[in-house]
């Protein structure tokens, strides 16, 4: 339940909670296998299968079991729109809602809590990303087959290997996904003239979208363990607030980066120089390239391009093109839009409302934009949301390295040098997402929904030797950022079929805490690991009163935890406690009061006294 700013449990006890994303490989197909880097059968979408995904059912009880013993018992589950409606427009695959609705079941026999996360980055499989069902760029009108000539997006499959490292988010702003996302939010008022099937295009792809999850919904509405719903992973705003399509506004720039109005220009079949950019890490221009030499089109046979049908632009008589609104994207009737503010916000009722016609008790976690970005709610919007932004130690993830005496402020776009300076930094970025939901979203609970890091560091170093202690640093580093900022949080990822080579299976992407190539012991919990020194920490899970400060060092093993009760809280105050820490048992030291280890569940239970107001708890080897 939500009490105020925090989770609570039904005595009362403030909750931590601590799991992590399942899983990586979740975002695409099963059957065929479409990890990204397999190009063949890519364009069959209506012809797959993603049952299987995260795990086949008679593997559930191997993984729910190894990440209960972990402590990691809340859930961000991961499905995607076109797992559910691949086919076509109304056309659900139901085997693939019983399975999954299988699984989750599973989860709640092994007393794992989650909330399901319809996931998407940069709108589809098909534009770089995940989530959008192939369909959808079909009917507004794009050939998905020419979106490499184009540019319009750049895909793994289509790239080949090696596929750059994060060259991904970049596909945010090119033809395909800026023109879906605009679309999507705010086609009414950028695009009116653009129908599907007659309806508006908005107003058709946000139905669709939700409908979908309610056929899931509807599954899972019975099952306690099942707390709620995302939105929508990283909503992206396409085009919506660009000022003028003549400039490119995007902070990750990678490889060829057309401004917006080239972008148009390419899928248009107009041949254009365009910027090329690194980012090592700060992104910087390295040269011009020539996109599209042979002028193909990325719109199907018959189809023009929607941003001239909606009179963006024009071709001249003479066959030039001509921009007639740089600005279209800005604004409406005068009003300068916002995109949190004015189509995030009204698609998030919109999708609490529905979802709740068929689970009337489910939470519903909200995001904006992968930028911090200002969003407000006030009284008349949906209760009992919970805030869910996702945070990364950028320096590691965008350098691939641990640097101990750098690290990155990603609000102030300020380097941060020692690591002291780093850890306040890292908890004070953290500590602005709460002040965030008290100024401007009355104050709800914050779950941060992503935090991890790429194993793939130090040149795969780990992997060859069978040392993560780099990886323990690294992983080490962001997990204090959670204690020192009490944060609740679920880890990106745990990927049942990952694997040194290719990862979490997309996109060279490898964050996985559990890898297939490690795990070299079936009859051991633990075998598959990675980091584990650093992952599996004690945690406060329930607390009986208000918690103030917690910290776990890592190399001691010590724990340090301080709180203030609450006297209408009668329940103890409860610690996971991981015996893979402890595997010779631990010593106890609390303020005041008594305490009882249960090592069977991994629990330690402190009851306080009435005595003194705040209490501390310290745990270490024994």
């Amino acid at each position: 339940m939500i009490d105020g700013s925090q989770l609570k449990d039904a005595v009362g006890r403030t909750l931590l909670l601590r799991g992590v994303n399942l899983g990586g490989s979740s975002k695409v197909p099963s059957r065929p296998d479409g990890a990204t880097h397999r190009p063949e059968n890519f364009f069959d979408h209506r012809n797959v299968s993603f049952v299987g995904r995260p795990f086949p059912l008679d593997e559930a009880d191997e993984h729910f079991t190894r990440l209960r013993e972990w402590g990691l018992t809340f859930i961000r589950f991961l499905v995607t729109w076109e797992a559910i409606e691949h086919a076509g427009p109304g056309q659900y695959d139901y085997e693939y809602l019983d399975y999954v609705s299988a699984v989750i079941e599973k989860a709640g026999e092994h007393g794992i809590q989650l909330f399901v996360d319809p996931h998407q980055d940069v709108w589809s499989r098909f534009t770089g990303g995940d989530g959008a069902p192939g369909w959808t760029l079909e009917a507004v009108g794009f050939d998905m087959t020419k979106f490499k000539e184009t540019g319009a997006a750049i895909t793994h499959q289509t790239h080949g290997d090696p596929y750059p490292w994060l060259i991904w988010p970049t596909n945010a702003e090119k033809l395909a996904a800026a023109t879906m996302f605009t679309l999507f939010f705010g086609g009414n008022d950028f695009a009116p003239a653009t129908r599907i099937e007659g309806e508006p295009a908005q107003e058709y792809l946000q139905w669709h979208y939700i409908a979908s999850i309610q056929q899931l919904a509807r599954r899972l509405r019975d099952m306690r363990h099942v707390i709620g719903y995302d939105t929508l992973n990283e909503p992206q705003r396409g085009w919506i607030g660009v000022e003028d399509l003549n400039q490119s506004k995007i902070l990750l720039r990678k490889g060829a980066m057309p401004t917006p109005w080239q972008a148009i220009l390419l899928g248009a079949g107009f041949s254009q120089e365009v910027e090329v950019w690194e980012a090592d890490p700060r992104p910087r221009r390295i040269g011009w390239q020539w996109l599209n030499p042979n002028k193909v089109r990325a719109w199907r046979e018959g189809c023009d391009c929607i941003w001239r049908g909606n009179r963006v632009w024009d071709i001249d008589h003479d066959g030039t093109p001509r921009l007639l609104r740089p600005d279209h994207f800005a604004g409406v009737s005068g009003h300068q839009v916002e995109f949190s503010q004015d189509y995030y916000r009204p698609f998030a009722n919109r999708y609490a409302k529905a979802i709740r016609e068929v689970h009337p008790d489910a939470l519903i976690f909200v995001e904006s934009t992968p930028v911090r970005d200002s969003l407000e709610w006030g009284a008349e919007d949906a209760e009992r949301i919970i805030y869910a932004p996702h945070w990364y130690d950028a320096a590691t993830l965008v350098l691939r390295e641990f640097k101990p005496l750098l690290g990155f402020d990603n609000w102030t776009g300020k380097t941060v040098w020692l690591p002291w300076a780093i850890r306040r930094s890292f908890a004070s970025q953290l500590q602005l997402y709460k002040q965030d939901v008290r100024h401007h979203l009355g104050g709800p609970p914050v779950h941060l929904g992503e935090i991890g890091i790429p194993f793939n560091i130090d040149r795969g170093h780990g992997y060859r030797t069978g040392d993560f202690s780099v990886q323990e640093k690294a992983l080490d580093r962001s997990m204090r950022a959670l204690e020192d900022s009490m944060m609740n949080a679920t880890i990106w990822n745990y990927t049942p079929d990952n694997d040194n080579i290719r990862g979490d299976q997309w996109n060279g992407e490898d964050f996985s805490v559990f890898s297939l190539d490690q795990k070299k012991d079936p009859t051991d919990v633990n075998s598959g690991g990675r980091a584990l020194r650093a992952l599996l920490r004690p945690y406060p899970r329930a607390t009986a009163g208000e918690p103030m400060q917690l910290s776990f060092d890592m190399k001691r093993r010590v724990l340090r935890y301080k709180f203030r009760h609450e006297s209408s809280v009668k329940g103890p105050t409860e610690l996971f406690v991981p015996r893979f820490q402890y595997p010779r048992g631990y010593k106890v030291q609390v303020s005041d009061g008594k305490w009882e280890s249960d090592p069977a569940r991994q629990l330690l239970r402190y009851w306080h006294t009435s005595d003194q107001d705040v209490h501390t708890i310290q745990i270490s080897p024994r």
